[in-house]
């Protein structure tokens, strides 16, 4: 049985959450590669295919994507784009491309991250004009706001700062002109679960206080108290990776709770296995054809270990609780 190590502020254990970033957009680049789904994108941002992934951490991925994609999706058309999208911990996340070209763009689109991710994304915009040319096409004046860890367009915007640190967060985004009174819609996928439950209750609690109609979308882990929880608490310490919030993963009921208490009007949680059997149905058969799966047990266990949680604050009455799969 896995040992819970106590959290404590670490350069080994930030470095090891910054490299998770490099794990979740290797994996897309491969799911993409494959015909999972389609991503002009995340070519530019990680050249090489890499090495093969396993039929089931594919689908993982797909589910992942289509998800949030869906609930992000809906959002956007509830709210006529005339919102807000923060995404906390963005990674090299490709979603602001995706949006402009399907022409559902909010009003503006923020991505958060620690410093040397941030300074690595902005090098991927600032060389390749394929990721450049968008921002610049939607950007009034002829220069952007441009430094090593930030860059600031009218309707796209990077930050660096450290979750954990919400009057610098809020200082930042505040710079970056964030307006409290749209609709925003706040993003996090596999970030939570690396804060304690005591920071990340803050800032959940923040958002709930700061922006009256919101939502909140949540991926992470679900279900750790068994064995196969176990297993991957113990994969994960082996790379230093400590999930310091894995308290507030071990149900469906514990990850909704966490947004009740914070203030929430309404949560939802479902399982990706639930989820991944509530997506578009012609299209899941249509990649479960890319692949033979060899196990789907195993795909059923990691499915099962992992969800999706939002949450919603409908001040203007948007019909924002009707949101979901």
């Amino acid at each position: 049985m896995a040992s819970k190590q106590p959290y404590t502020y670490s350069d080994t254990a930030d470095e090891a959450v910054r490299a998770t970033c490099d794990d979740a957009s290797i994996c897309k680049r491969f799911a993409t590669s494959k015909g999972y789904w389609t991503d002009l994108y995340a070519q530019y941002f990680v050249r090489q295919v890499g090495e093969r992934k396993a039929p089931e951490i594919n689908r993982g991925y797909y589910g992942r994507v289509k998800g949030v994609n869906l609930l992000l999706d809906a959002f956007l058309e509830k709210t006529q784009c005339d919102c807000q999208v923060v995404n906390l911990g963005a990674g090299l996340d490709t979603t602001f491309w995706r949006l402009k070209d399907e022409k559902i763009m909010p009003k503006k689109f923020f991505e958060v991250d620690f410093p040397t991710i941030v300074a690595r994304k902005i090098h991927h915009i600032k060389t390749k004009p394929p990721l450049s040319k968008p921002l610049i096409e939607t950007h009034s004046t002829d220069s952007l706001l441009l430094d090593g860890h930030s860059l600031d367009s009218d309707r796209y915007c990077i930050i660096s700062a450290d979750l954990r640190d919400l009057p610098t967060l809020e200082d930042k985004l505040k710079k970056f002109q964030i307006n409290p009174e749209l609709p925003t819609l706040f993003l996090s996928e596999c970030v939570l679960v690396y804060m304690t439950p005591e920071q990340s209750s803050k800032l959940v609690h923040w958002v709930a206080d700061t922006f009256p109609t919101a939502m909140f979308i949540n991926y992470e882990q679900v279900n750790m108290n068994d064995r196969f929880g176990h297993i991957m608490i113990e994969n994960l310490q082996r790379r230093q990776c400590i999930l310091a919030g894995v308290d507030l993963c071990q149900s469906l009921d514990s990850q909704k709770d966490r947004f009740l208490s914070a203030g929430w009007e309404s949560v939802n949680a479902l399982d990706m296995m639930t989820v991944y059997s509530m997506l578009p149905q012609g299209d899941v058969s249509r990649i479960e054809r890319l692949e033979f799966l060899d196990e789907r047990e195993l795909l059923q266990q990691l499915l099962q270990h992992y969800c999706i949680c939002w949450a919603v604050k409908d001040k203007l009455s948007l019909g924002l609780s009707q949101i979901g799969f």
